[in-house]
């Protein structure tokens, strides 16, 4: 039986992550607290924030704005998370 959590992201419990899904405090308490379809919406967010911000996830520096990103989108702690500003989806036109 898949284990089930109360998704932050959802707001209604839902299937769980079966892994930790990143290292340290804040993997564990996305594990306890987003479920699988959270944490695909946050993979797709974290797309394009990693992409209109030139991020990369080999960077010590990079990688600290992108917990950041994950503490504003997922648990709405600081004012990162959102979809980076001008930001418009492949197929929409493309940036302006």
């Amino acid at each position: 039986m898949p284990r089930k959590v109360h998704c932050v992201v959802l707001k209604q419990e839902s299937e769980g992550l079966e892994k930790v899904p990143h290292p340290g405090e804040l993997g564990q308490r996305i594990f306890n607290e987003v479920s699988k379809a959270g944490w695909q919406q946050w993979l797709e967010r974290a797309t394009a924030i990693i992409n209109e911000n030139k991020l990369s996830t080999a960077d010590a520096e990079s990688l600290k704005l992108i917990e950041k990103h994950m503490l504003g989108f997922f648990f709405g702690e600081g004012d990162y998370g959102q979809m980076p500003s001008g930001f418009r989806p492949a197929g929409s036109g493309g940036k302006k």
